[in-house]
């Protein structure tokens, strides 16, 4: 089976850096796949992209060793399974708040007896290769979103769980439930010392953290504080960003950039 290079960066104490897909096109995946990622994750809850489109995506970044996974829009094993048959070697998956919807979720991506995944890796088996049924309960990445106040509560509870392999923490949505402005790169207190938690529990129970970022400068904090998988930005906010400054340029108006979207 094809090694799931984010386990390996991991099992060395280092961290990994995510690229975002929000726009729904194979071919800007492969571009973003060719940029010095260690994983691309194609956005299927927030971002443009539908099943489709995803499976386009997976393919273009399957041009490279770098790592495809997939932010699903739910907590639901049809969607969840479709996605890893087409090739995700991750799941992100949003809004986990309890233990039991933590197992739920490592349930659907692990084939029995670890769970109820039904067969069928009509193209994760070509991609990965055709000992995959052997591998991926163990290779496949499990990572539940911490983003509310409720998942707060339950924080020891679902890092507990066998087969989480990681938590991702969505700043925006944290923020709101700690009545902030939502936002990536946080500096208002109470999300900051909630991220602070976060690592911090990860590291106790041996479980990856990791976390989306507007800006490098921002990830490199991230790591320093123990986030072992950090995202930089999406697609669709790095070519807004430069297309701005570039027209900026050219018009001799000094503009760094424009709007950008959320993600």
């Amino acid at each position: 089976m094809r090694e799931n290079t984010l386990r390996t960066i991991w099992k060395r104490g280092e961290a990994a850096v995510n690229g975002w897909l929000s726009i729904p096109s194979g071919f800007s995946a492969e571009v973003m796949a060719h940029q010095g990622f260690d994983s691309l994750t194609v956005d299927m809850q927030h971002g443009v992209v539908d099943y489709q489109v995803g499976v386009s995506m997976l393919q273009g970044i399957s041009t490279t060793g770098v790592i495809p996974l997939a932010r699903v829009p739910w907590n639901d094993p049809a969607g969840i399974m479709k996605i890893l048959d087409a090739g995700a070697y991750g799941v992100i998956c949003p809004m986990v708040n309890t233990r039991e919807q933590a197992e739920a979720l490592v349930q659907a991506c692990k084939y029995p007896p670890r769970g109820y995944r039904s067969w069928g890796p009509v193209r994760a088996s070509l991609y990965m290769g055709a000992d995959y049924g052997d591998r991926a309960n163990a290779d496949v990445i499990v990572m539940p979103m911490i983003e509310t106040a409720e998942a707060m509560k339950n924080l020891d509870e679902i890092l507990s769980v066998p087969g989480v392999d990681a938590v991702y923490v969505g700043p925006s949505d944290l923020s709101l439930a700690f009545g902030c402005k939502p936002r990536l790169d946080q500096t208002d207190a109470p999300v900051v010392e909630a991220q602070q938690t976060i690592v911090k529990a990860c590291k106790k129970h041996g479980v990856i953290a990791g976390i989306h970022n507007a800006t490098a400068a921002y990830a490199v904090k991230m790591i320093a504080e123990g986030y072992q998988f950090v995202t930089l930005a999406s697609d669709s906010r790095f070519m807004a960003a430069k297309a701005a400054e570039e027209v900026g340029v050219v018009r001799k108006t000094g503009t760094k950039g424009g709007n950008l979207p959320a993600y």
